[in-house]
């Protein structure tokens, strides 16, 4: 099935939501619309459209135009099996005592490994990912240096690798969130992929807004491989859930952005345990003051 994709760029929120529900109203309709905020403090919003046939290059114009945003950029992808491509350039990867693999890696697993089952088909928080692996490596960190928790969230969890990757070291309960209903379904998956569903508490929420996780909190470690932008805006509600001496392991932090984050959860009541640089991405470990 040939696949088109038209990619623009806009300045402002409301004009790139504006222009995503514009462009579901074009002929031929494409199958899919994504708007996302270019996280590099532009101000600018990446708006794109995915379509079965070449779309209609006047149409794209006029919804440039409107909007003032810049041209589209339209191209044809080639045909591929994504998933059959995903296992064969995903190996498996080591985070200290964890091993994260597809099932069609499953006889590589060493016996002195702790196995994290991720589908090639679910490729986001695979442990390949520069934020994803500094996460594990954070908290393999704890657990090597003696430290427990008997609490534990991981919010905005994707296919929660990482509350999997608690949950198998200590036999107890662990809450995993997501603000996408796809995202819970997914963890859910893989919790019984990898047998610890009866452990795993699965929800769905924005942050920590959800009476289970209120319920449950104060936790002892906090999980939020986010975006810089949602963990500033976060900092207090995470400082608000975790117990005093509490662990936040933050990533999906650019490099560059990784003092700005520092500085906000130091002002909410944090001292910096270590950081961790992975290619671009940062990885943040910090205790809650006491």
């Amino acid at each position: 099935m040939p696949t088109f994709t038209a990619l623009t760029t806009v300045t402002g929120k409301a004009p790139a939501e504006a222009m995503g529900e514009a462009l579901e109203r074009l002929t031929p309709e494409p199958y899919g619309v994504g708007v996302f905020e270019v996280e590099d403090g532009s101000g600018l919003w990446e708006v794109g459209a995915y379509f079965v046939d070449a779309p209609d290059a006047a149409g794209l114009a006029l919804v440039a135009a409107a909007f003032s945003a810049n041209d589209f950029v339209v191209s044809e992808l080639p045909e591929t099996d994504w998933v059959a491509h995903v296992k064969r350039e995903l190996a498996p990867v080591e985070a200290g005592q964890f091993f994260v693999y597809g099932s069609h890696d499953a006889g590589e697993l060493p016996p002195n490994k702790i196995g994290l089952l991720i589908e090639a088909a679910m490729a986001f928080g695979t442990g390949h990912h520069g934020t994803t692996l500094g996460c594990l490596k954070a908290f393999d960190g704890l657990v090597k240096n003696g430290r427990e928790f008997e609490k534990v969230a991981d919010i905005g969890c994707g296919t929660a690798v990482l509350g999997m990757a608690a949950a198998k070291i200590w036999d107890r309960a662990v809450w995993v969130s997501d603000i996408d209903p796809v995202a819970v379904d997914v963890a859910k998956a893989n919790a019984a992929a990898n047998d610890v569903a009866d452990q795993m508490i699965c929800l769905e929420a924005a942050g920590f807004d959800h009476p289970d996780l209120e319920k449950a909190g104060p936790f002892d470690l906090v999980f939020a491989n986010i975006l810089k932008g949602p963990l500033i805006d976060l900092s207090p509600s995470v400082a608000q859930n975790l117990q005093p001496k509490g662990i936040a392991i933050l990533s999906g932090i650019l490099n560059e952005q990784a003092d700005e984050v520092v500085d906000v959860y130091i002002q909410n009541g944090f001292n910096l345990v270590s950081r961790e640089e992975i290619v671009e991405w940062t990885t943040l470990c910090l205790e809650k003051n006491g």
